[in-house]
């Protein structure tokens, strides 16, 4: 099933990508996560896949494998899901990978039932943190923008721009959660 639900009124749809900085101000674990943030290029830090339904959505993140977590409310608050995350980040806007793609309707479906379908079962397999950011084939653990590069890529939808950072090799096979920003149409918070 697709779902539609709307965080801080951008609406999302079953596979849309909510993209976030991380860290706040407010507490000493927000500061935590915005110096780690600093680590990773770009303004996006952090990728998480919007399933539904309601606030539902995939990551991988802070605790250390891939979960789900609910965004209630209709609105992004990291201090509300802070215990489901182990994460303070900032809305910062939402990645469409689907916009603008010549697929039909039906077509545009199956993919976002696939895309979730993916996710979920990462997370219900419990999948590692990928902490090897250069491995960004494997299917056994995931970084937070590989899970969604992965769930994409069967359709033909490849998020890893190839950039990677200027002037330091090997990173060109990192999915960065800054360029499947930039290479998606966006509407940012």
């Amino acid at each position: 099933m697709i779902y539609s639900y709307e965080i801080n009124g951008l609406p999302v749809k079953t596979g849309d990508l909510i993209c976030t900085t991380d860290g706040g101000k407010d507490f000493v674990s927000g500061q935590f996560w915005r110096l780690i943030g600093k680590l990773i290029p770009g303004d996006v830090d952090h990728i998480v896949i919007y399933v539904g339904p309601e606030g539902r959505c995939v990551e991988a993140g802070a605790k250390g494998c891939v979960i789900t977590f609910d965004a209630r409310n209709y609105k992004w608050d990291a201090y509300e899901m802070e215990a489901q995350r182990r994460l303070i980040d900032t809305l910062y806007g939402v990645a469409y990978p689907l916009k603008n793609k010549i697929f039909s309707e039906h077509a545009k479906a199956r993919i976002r039932k696939s895309v979730a379908s993916y996710c979920l079962a990462q997370a219900e397999a419990g999948k590692p943190y990928n902490i090897n950011f250069l491995n960004s084939k494997t299917d056994d653990a995931f970084y937070c923008s590989q899970l969604a590069y992965k769930a994409y890529l069967p359709h033909d939808i490849n998020l890893n721009t190839g950039k990677g950072i200027p002037n330091v090799p090997g990173t060109d096979s990192v999915i960065f959660p800054q360029e499947i920003w930039s290479g998606c149409p966006n509407r940012k918070v």
